[in-house]
C-alpha cells in the first residue's frame, strides 16, 4: 500500500488551501488510533497546527482527515465498518434534530454538559480526553461500546462550549433517506483511500452539517444508494470558515467520481492577508 498519510497531506496542501497550516503533527496521528491498543489521549490533539496555536480544521474536516486516516491503518483498510457508530439520528432527528447529536449541540452546548452526556451513555465507552497544552481548547475521542473507535469532539478556544463533533457510522443507511429530510447539498468534494474504497464529503452549510457518502474508488459512482459512513456537526462560523478555505464542487447531481473530481471547482479559497504578503 502507498503511503498514505504523505498523499493525503500533499493533497490537501494542494487542494483545500490550507498551505498556511503546519502538518507536522498529522502523521503521529495516522496509525495510533487504529492500532491493536486503546488510542492514548496524547494523540487527540495530533491535527492542532503548531505554527499557530489553531485546530486544524480543514485537515479534519475539508480532508475528510479522521474517517480516512483511522481507516488507512488497518491491516485490510475498509471505510465500511459495521463496528463505527450504530447511528442514525442524522435523519430521524431522534432525540434531537442537526445539527444536535445526542443533546450536544456545537456553540451551544457546554463542553461539561457534553462530556457528561458522553460518559453518562452505556453505549458509548472509552472516553478519553486532553486539554491542548498552549490553549484553553479540549478535545475528547471515544468509541461504541464494543466497538471501534468512532467519534471526536473538540471545543472552542476558550474550552467553555462544543465547537464541532465529528462521528463515524456502519454503513447501514443510504443517501436517498439523507436526501429525503435535507434535499440536495450545496457542495461537495471527494478523497481516496484505495483503487476500491473512496467518499464524498457533501456540505449543508444551512444545517451546518457534513455528510460522508462512500464511493468504490475513482471508479465509483456517487448515488441514491451510496452508503452514508460518518457525518460531522459544527458551529455556522466553523462551516463558514472551512468553505472560505476551500476547494469545492458545487453540487451537480449523481455523477462518478471522475465526472467530479475532474472538473474545475466552483469553489476557491478566499486568500487571507498572510497568503497575499507572500
Amino acid at each position: 500500500m502507498p503511503d498514505f498519510s504523505s498523499k493525503l497531506l500533499k493533497n490537501l496542501r494542494n487542494k483545500s488551501g490550507i498551505s498556511r497550516m503546519s502538518a507536522i503533527y498529522y502523521s503521529p496521528l495516522i496509525c495510533k488510533l487504529n492500532s491493536s491498543a486503546k488510542p492514548r489521549t496524547d494523540d487527540i490533539f495530533a491535527l492542532v497546527d503548531e505554527s499557530d496555536g489553531n485546530m486544524n480544521y480543514r485537515l479534519l474536516l475539508a480532508g475528510i482527515g479522521l474517517i480516512l486516516m483511522v481507516a488507512a491503518c488497518a491491516p485490510e483498510p475498509q471505510l465500511l465498518n459495521d463496528n463505527y457508530l450504530d447511528d442514525d439520528s442524522f435523519i430521524t432527528g431522534d432525540p434531537c434534530e442537526a445539527p444536535c447529536w445526542r443533546d450536544i449541540t456545537p456553540g451551544e452546548t457546554s463542553w461539561q454538559d457534553a462530556r457528561t452526556i458522553i460518559e453518562d451513555d452505556d453505549s458509548l465507552d472509552d472516553l478519553q480526553t486532553q486539554s491542548e497544552d498552549d490553549t484553553d481548547r479540549i478535545g475528547a475521542a471515544w468509541a461504541q461500546a464494543d466497538g471501534d473507535l468512532c467519534c471526536q469532539m473538540f471545543s472552542s478556544d476558550d474550552g467553555e462550549t462544543v465547537d464541532f463533533l465529528i462521528l463515524q457510522t456502519a454503513p447501514d443507511e443510504e443517501l436517498e433517506a439523507v436526501f429525503e429530510v435535507y434535499n440536495e447539498p450545496t457542495y461537495l468534494i471527494g478523497e481516496t483511500l484505495a483503487d476500491d474504497q473512496g467518499l464524498f464529503s457533501l456540505f449543508y452549510p444551512e444545517v451546518p452539517m457534513l455528510i460522508y457518502a462512500f464511493v468504490e474508488g475513482e471508479g465509483g459512482e456517487l448515488s441514491e444508494t451510496s452508503e452514508v459512513i460518518g457525518f460531522a456537526y459544527m458551529t455556522a462560523e466553523l462551516m463558514q470558515e472551512l468553505i472560505d478555505t476551500s476547494e469545492l464542487h458545487a453540487w451537480e447531481g449523481f455523477a462518478s467520481y471522475q465526472d467530479y473530481m475532474d472538473g474545475e471547482f466552483e469553489v476557491t479559497p478566499i486568500p487571507d492577508a498572510d497568503s497575499e504578503d507572500e
